[in-house]
Protein backbone atom coordinates (compact mmCIF):
# COMPACT_ATOMS: atom_id res chain seq x y z
CA UNK A 1 0.00 0.00 0.00
CA UNK A 2 1.59 3.68 -0.78
CA UNK A 3 1.46 6.74 0.84
CA UNK A 4 -1.03 8.00 -1.01
CA UNK A 5 -3.59 5.17 -0.92
CA UNK A 6 -3.46 5.11 3.19
CA UNK A 7 -6.20 5.94 4.93
CA UNK A 8 -7.14 7.82 8.26
CA UNK A 9 -8.68 5.40 10.73
CA UNK A 10 -10.28 5.79 13.75
CA UNK A 11 -10.48 3.00 17.18
CA UNK A 12 -12.98 3.96 19.39
CA UNK A 13 -12.99 1.32 22.47
CA UNK A 14 -15.68 0.97 24.55
CA UNK A 15 -13.11 -0.46 27.63
CA UNK A 16 -16.29 -1.61 29.55
CA UNK A 17 -17.58 -4.07 27.25
CA UNK A 18 -14.43 -5.44 25.11
CA UNK A 19 -11.65 -7.46 26.46
CA UNK A 20 -7.89 -6.15 26.13
CA UNK A 21 -6.40 -9.53 24.93
CA UNK A 22 -7.92 -8.28 21.94
CA UNK A 23 -5.98 -5.18 20.86
CA UNK A 24 -3.15 -6.55 19.17
CA UNK A 25 -5.41 -8.49 16.52
CA UNK A 26 -7.90 -5.99 16.33
CA UNK A 27 -4.88 -3.76 15.64
CA UNK A 28 -3.59 -6.01 12.69
CA UNK A 29 -7.53 -6.42 10.96
CA UNK A 30 -7.01 -2.11 11.18
CA UNK A 31 -3.79 -2.07 9.15
CA UNK A 32 -6.03 -3.32 5.89
CA UNK A 33 -7.60 -0.10 6.19
CA UNK A 34 -4.88 2.17 6.97
CA UNK A 35 -3.33 3.73 9.88
CA UNK A 36 -5.13 3.89 13.15
CA UNK A 37 -3.72 7.50 13.79
CA UNK A 38 -6.59 7.89 16.53
CA UNK A 39 -6.89 5.01 19.16
CA UNK A 40 -9.19 5.89 22.31
CA UNK A 41 -10.32 4.01 25.15
CA UNK A 42 -13.70 5.18 26.67
CA UNK A 43 -14.91 4.22 30.53
CA UNK A 44 -14.48 5.16 33.93
CA UNK A 45 -10.36 4.20 34.85
CA UNK A 46 -10.83 4.35 38.38
CA UNK A 47 -12.86 0.92 38.56
CA UNK A 48 -10.33 -1.99 39.12
CA UNK A 49 -12.30 -3.94 36.25
CA UNK A 50 -10.12 -1.27 33.76
CA UNK A 51 -6.87 -2.14 35.64
CA UNK A 52 -5.91 -4.81 32.34
CA UNK A 53 -6.41 -1.69 30.25
CA UNK A 54 -4.90 0.97 32.09
CA UNK A 55 -1.83 -1.22 31.84
CA UNK A 56 -1.26 -1.28 27.69
CA UNK A 57 -2.59 2.01 27.07
CA UNK A 58 0.81 3.18 26.52
CA UNK A 59 2.29 0.13 24.51
CA UNK A 60 -0.77 0.34 22.12
CA UNK A 61 -0.76 3.88 21.91
CA UNK A 62 -4.38 4.59 23.32
CA UNK A 63 -5.47 7.63 24.59
CA UNK A 64 -8.06 7.01 27.65
CA UNK A 65 -11.22 9.10 28.14
CA UNK A 66 -12.01 9.56 31.94
CA UNK A 67 -16.34 8.67 31.81
CA UNK A 68 -17.07 9.34 35.64
CA UNK A 69 -20.54 7.24 36.11
CA UNK A 70 -22.19 10.34 36.90
CA UNK A 71 -25.71 8.24 37.38
CA UNK A 72 -26.16 4.59 38.10
CA UNK A 73 -27.55 2.13 35.34
CA UNK A 74 -26.75 4.74 32.90
CA UNK A 75 -23.77 4.46 30.75
CA UNK A 76 -22.09 7.52 30.17
CA UNK A 77 -19.31 5.84 28.25
CA UNK A 78 -21.80 4.94 25.35
CA UNK A 79 -22.73 9.36 24.56
CA UNK A 80 -19.06 10.17 24.74
CA UNK A 81 -17.81 7.60 22.07
CA UNK A 82 -21.06 8.39 20.16
CA UNK A 83 -20.49 12.33 20.28
CA UNK A 84 -16.50 11.82 19.71
CA UNK A 85 -17.46 9.78 16.25
CA UNK A 86 -19.69 12.18 14.92
CA UNK A 87 -17.21 15.07 15.58
CA UNK A 88 -14.54 13.08 13.91
CA UNK A 89 -17.25 12.80 10.88
CA UNK A 90 -18.14 15.71 10.17
CA UNK A 91 -14.22 17.32 10.66
CA UNK A 92 -13.85 15.38 7.33
CA UNK A 93 -10.62 13.89 8.65
CA UNK A 94 -11.51 10.47 8.89
CA UNK A 95 -11.97 7.35 6.10
CA UNK A 96 -12.50 4.67 8.19
CA UNK A 97 -13.62 3.71 11.99
CA UNK A 98 -13.19 0.41 14.36
CA UNK A 99 -15.74 0.49 17.27
CA UNK A 100 -14.72 -2.00 19.77
CA UNK A 101 -17.62 -3.34 21.78
CA UNK A 102 -20.89 -5.58 21.95
CA UNK A 103 -23.60 -2.72 22.78
CA UNK A 104 -26.49 -2.72 20.63
CA UNK A 105 -26.17 1.35 21.56
CA UNK A 106 -23.68 1.74 19.15
CA UNK A 107 -26.00 0.39 15.95
CA UNK A 108 -26.98 4.20 15.05
CA UNK A 109 -23.58 6.12 15.03
CA UNK A 110 -22.54 2.53 12.61
CA UNK A 111 -25.42 3.30 10.34
CA UNK A 112 -24.88 7.25 10.19
CA UNK A 113 -21.36 6.47 9.77
CA UNK A 114 -22.02 4.64 6.68
CA UNK A 115 -24.52 6.40 5.27
CA UNK A 116 -21.25 8.78 4.71
CA UNK A 117 -19.83 6.17 2.87
CA UNK A 118 -17.71 5.51 5.66
CA UNK A 119 -16.38 1.53 6.05
CA UNK A 120 -16.85 0.81 9.98
CA UNK A 121 -15.52 -2.08 11.43
CA UNK A 122 -17.05 -3.65 14.47
CA UNK A 123 -15.26 -6.01 17.30
CA UNK A 124 -16.27 -7.53 19.73
CA UNK A 125 -18.24 -11.06 21.02
CA UNK A 126 -20.20 -13.84 19.06
CA UNK A 127 -23.13 -12.73 21.79
CA UNK A 128 -23.23 -9.16 20.14
CA UNK A 129 -26.79 -8.30 18.87
CA UNK A 130 -27.38 -8.72 15.24
CA UNK A 131 -28.33 -5.69 14.68
CA UNK A 132 -25.30 -4.10 15.43
CA UNK A 133 -23.52 -6.94 13.51
CA UNK A 134 -25.30 -6.22 10.77
CA UNK A 135 -24.85 -3.12 10.92
CA UNK A 136 -20.76 -2.65 10.37
CA UNK A 137 -19.20 -3.24 7.16
CA UNK A 138 -17.58 -6.07 8.79
CA UNK A 139 -18.45 -7.60 12.36
CA UNK A 140 -15.32 -9.67 13.37
CA UNK A 141 -15.79 -11.74 16.80
CA UNK A 142 -12.60 -10.52 18.89
CA UNK A 143 -12.42 -14.23 20.55
CA UNK A 144 -12.53 -15.97 17.31
CA UNK A 145 -9.70 -13.57 16.05
CA UNK A 146 -7.58 -14.32 18.88
CA UNK A 147 -8.06 -17.93 18.49
CA UNK A 148 -6.84 -17.93 14.43
CA UNK A 149 -3.94 -16.25 15.39
CA UNK A 150 -3.04 -19.22 18.16
CA UNK A 151 -3.77 -21.49 15.07
CA UNK A 152 -1.14 -19.96 13.07
CA UNK A 153 1.55 -20.57 15.67
CA UNK A 154 0.94 -23.81 16.37
CA UNK A 155 -0.43 -24.57 12.96
CA UNK A 156 -3.60 -26.29 14.23
CA UNK A 157 -5.78 -27.16 11.41
CA UNK A 158 -8.76 -25.21 10.82
CA UNK A 159 -12.00 -26.61 11.71
CA UNK A 160 -14.58 -27.86 8.64
CA UNK A 161 -17.10 -24.94 7.67
CA UNK A 162 -20.70 -25.14 8.10
CA UNK A 163 -23.52 -25.54 5.56
CA UNK A 164 -24.53 -21.75 5.78
CA UNK A 165 -21.40 -20.73 4.96
CA UNK A 166 -21.59 -22.96 2.06
CA UNK A 167 -24.46 -21.47 0.48
CA UNK A 168 -23.12 -17.81 1.39
CA UNK A 169 -20.33 -18.41 -0.88
CA UNK A 170 -21.98 -20.47 -3.13
CA UNK A 171 -25.40 -17.45 -3.44
CA UNK A 172 -22.10 -15.31 -3.88
CA UNK A 173 -20.37 -16.89 -6.68
CA UNK A 174 -24.14 -17.79 -8.70
CA UNK A 175 -24.10 -13.31 -8.63
CA UNK A 176 -20.42 -12.81 -9.65
CA UNK A 177 -19.37 -12.65 -13.02
CA UNK A 178 -18.08 -16.20 -14.82
CA UNK A 179 -16.63 -17.70 -17.49
CA UNK A 180 -17.27 -20.35 -20.04
CA UNK A 181 -16.16 -22.79 -17.36
CA UNK A 182 -18.23 -21.82 -14.66
CA UNK A 183 -15.15 -19.79 -12.58
CA UNK A 184 -15.15 -16.55 -10.85
CA UNK A 185 -12.42 -14.49 -9.03
CA UNK A 186 -12.41 -15.01 -5.96
CA UNK A 187 -12.18 -11.43 -5.15
CA UNK A 188 -15.30 -10.67 -6.23
CA UNK A 189 -17.28 -13.99 -4.75
CA UNK A 190 -15.73 -12.40 -1.66
CA UNK A 191 -17.04 -8.79 -2.07
CA UNK A 192 -20.29 -10.25 -2.86
CA UNK A 193 -20.39 -12.39 0.17
CA UNK A 194 -19.51 -9.07 2.19
CA UNK A 195 -22.18 -7.18 0.58
CA UNK A 196 -24.93 -9.57 1.80
CA UNK A 197 -23.57 -9.80 5.38
CA UNK A 198 -21.35 -9.37 7.98
CA UNK A 199 -19.07 -11.83 6.69
CA UNK A 200 -15.31 -12.44 6.90
CA UNK A 201 -13.38 -15.25 7.21
CA UNK A 202 -11.58 -14.61 10.43
CA UNK A 203 -14.89 -15.00 12.37
CA UNK A 204 -14.87 -18.99 11.06
CA UNK A 205 -11.02 -19.45 11.75
CA UNK A 206 -9.21 -18.36 8.91
CA UNK A 207 -6.93 -15.93 7.76
CA UNK A 208 -7.83 -15.78 4.00
CA UNK A 209 -11.20 -16.52 1.66
CA UNK A 210 -8.90 -18.83 -0.36
CA UNK A 211 -8.09 -20.94 2.78
CA UNK A 212 -11.58 -21.35 3.89
CA UNK A 213 -12.53 -22.34 0.39
CA UNK A 214 -9.56 -24.20 0.36
CA UNK A 215 -10.82 -26.54 3.07
CA UNK A 216 -14.48 -26.81 1.29
CA UNK A 217 -12.93 -28.91 -1.18
CA UNK A 218 -15.56 -30.94 -1.66
CA UNK A 219 -17.93 -28.10 -2.30
CA UNK A 220 -15.29 -25.38 -4.64
CA UNK A 221 -11.98 -25.91 -6.93
CA UNK A 222 -9.50 -23.34 -6.97
CA UNK A 223 -7.23 -22.29 -9.59
CA UNK A 224 -5.06 -20.16 -9.68
CA UNK A 225 -4.52 -18.17 -13.45
CA UNK A 226 -1.56 -16.33 -15.09
CA UNK A 227 -2.72 -13.19 -14.50
CA UNK A 228 -1.53 -14.18 -10.39
CA UNK A 229 -5.51 -13.75 -9.62
CA UNK A 230 -7.34 -17.21 -7.69
CA UNK A 231 -10.88 -18.13 -9.54
CA UNK A 232 -13.05 -20.33 -7.86
CA UNK A 233 -16.13 -22.62 -8.98
CA UNK A 234 -19.12 -24.21 -7.24
CA UNK A 235 -18.73 -27.77 -7.36
CA UNK A 236 -22.38 -28.92 -5.80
Amino acid sequence: MSDEMLKNIALLIDADNASHHGIDPVLTVLAELGQVNIRRAYGNWAKPALANWNKITHRYGLQPQQQFDLTKGKNATDMAMTIDAVDLLYAGKVDGFGIMSSDSDFTPLVTRLRQDGLTVYGFGNDKAPEAFKTACTRFIDVAQLINTASREETHKPEDAIDRDLITLLGDAWKAATRDDDDFARLQEVGQIAGNRSSFDVRNHGFKRLSDLVHSANENFKLERRKDGQLYVKRLR
